[in-house]
């Protein structure tokens, strides 16, 4: 079954339509060289005025698509699979309905320059082309210490995060400047990854539902390294960067 997408972009940034045929769109998302004052978005999604407790993907979803990038280097984040928007308000604009933050469900692919580390343990990879998957709750005990904590100690909210956030991933060796097919299936009690038919990996940590897809290419980071400062913010982008999709379907 093919999906429908929205694009979303901020300026100088695009998404275009490259071609349309009988197996689907091709699309390519692009975002433009530039400083580090400014953030650089282009996205694909299926929830941009949906409310979180109304996104349309639940369990069990095979979603599968073929892409490549121009660079296995860009700065900033780049990917695509399913996520609940998290960050609310912090990556909101035009049109999204009011979201407050929250902790992140997610299983995608996920390519994160080197000032990124999306990752909450000592034991999994947080840069570089990830295949990760989060599951939290709505609400634990221990958000309360760990956001008391938060300004004294960011080493201290990183490790009782940790402990709330259920995280797994590895890193891929893959040249992402070619085409290959990716294949996410989500299933109540595990997560598979595939690229080009071959599983890649697996987990029995599965996120929650509801999740909304998401395809995107932006110059932002987020960093929660083990020994140092929790730090977020935008890159500097040398050159154009972009993110070519096709073949996009989904399987309920």
């Amino acid at each position: 079954m093919r999906h429908s997408v929205i694009p979303r972009f901020t300026p100088g940034a695009n998404v275009e339509e490259i071609s349309r045929s009988e197996h689907g769109h091709s699309y390519r998302l692009s975002i433009p060289a530039g400083s580090a004052n400014k953030y650089r978005l282009a996205q694909l999604d299926d929830y941009t005025k949906t409310a979180r407790g109304r996104f349309p993907l639940r369990v069990p979803i095979n979603l599968s698509l073929s892409a490549r990038a121009s660079s296995n280097s860009i700065p900033g984040t780049w990917g695509f699979g399913l996520w609940n928007d998290p960050f609310g308000l912090s990556l909101g604009f035009g049109g999204n309905p009011f979201r407050l933050p929250t902790l992140p469900n997610a299983v995608w692919f996920f390519g994160a320059s080197q000032e990124s580390h999306l990752s909450f343990r000592e034991d999994k990879p947080g840069q570089g082309f990830l295949a990760q998957t989060f599951r939290s709750p709505m609400f634990h005990p221990l958000l309360i210490p760990a956001g008391l904590a938060l300004p004294f100690s960011r080493t201290t909210t990183r490790r009782l995060m940790g402990r709330v956030i259920g995280e797994d991933g590895i890193g891929l060796s893959v040249d992402v400047t070619q085409w290959h097919s990716y294949k996410l299936d989500w299933r109540e009690d595990r997560v598979s990854f595939e690229v080009d038919n071959a599983q890649v990996f697996e987990s029995s940590v599965s996120p929650k539902a509801p999740l909304g897809l998401v395809i995107w290419i932006d110059n932002q980071f987020a960093a929660f390294p083990p020994e140092e400062k929790i730090g977020f913010g935008v890159l500097k982008t040398p050159e154009p960067a972009w993110l070519e999709i096709k073949d996009i379907e989904k399987n309920m």
